[in-house]
């Protein structure tokens, strides 16, 4: 029987072995080292903070909040930029593999890589419940929503503290 080890290694080839030709067209366009580098970083440090914070605050301050304070507007652009939050994830997790690629680094390797797939988790399971309408209007599962969301939140600055570890050491 293969070890765990074994097969996280055999994915992390096929992986590498698949994203190779793309890798191999960004680096036939000699973009600067920063850019190849930093540019993940950069762009997702921005949908992490800027984003992240601003659905967080919005999901709170809406939950929190009385009709006459707001309540509907806060929770729909909670939604809107929770919605765009993920998508940008989503991307920018397929471009962390790709930028690793390119840079002919090991991929499945660092805890950087595990944060970020536990990121999208937790945000496809609390988007799973938002989209259930959180069951029918349950309460309990519009708490379980608000504080998966704000342990993902947690999780994304974990991720980007290994990031930028990640990004040092290499």
């Amino acid at each position: 029987m293969m070890s765990h080890l074994v097969i996280a290694s055999a994915l992390a080839d096929q992986l590498a072995e698949a994203l190779e030709p793309i890798a191999a067209q960004f680096r036939s366009l000699s973009l600067p080292e920063p850019i190849t580098h930093w540019g993940h970083p950069a762009m997702m440090g921005i949908v992490i903070f800027a984003m992240g914070s601003a659905a967080v605050w919005a999901g709170w301050k809406g939950r929190l909040a009385s009709p006459s304070e707001g309540k509907a507007t806060l929770l729909n652009n909670h939604k809107r930029i929770a919605l765009w939050m993920t998508t940008f994830m989503a991307m920018g997790y397929t471009g962390g593999l790709l930028s690793l690629i390119i840079q002919q680094q090991p991929v499945l390797e660092s805890p950087h890589f595990w944060t970020g797939t536990l990121v999208l988790g937790l945000l496809g399971a609390n988007g799973a419940i938002s989209l259930s309408k959180f069951g029918g209007g349950k309460p309990q599962l519009r708490t379980v929503h608000a504080y998966l969301g704000s342990a993902a939140f947690g999780v994304m600055i974990l991720h980007a503290i290994f990031g930028l570890n990640l990004g040092l050491s290499i």
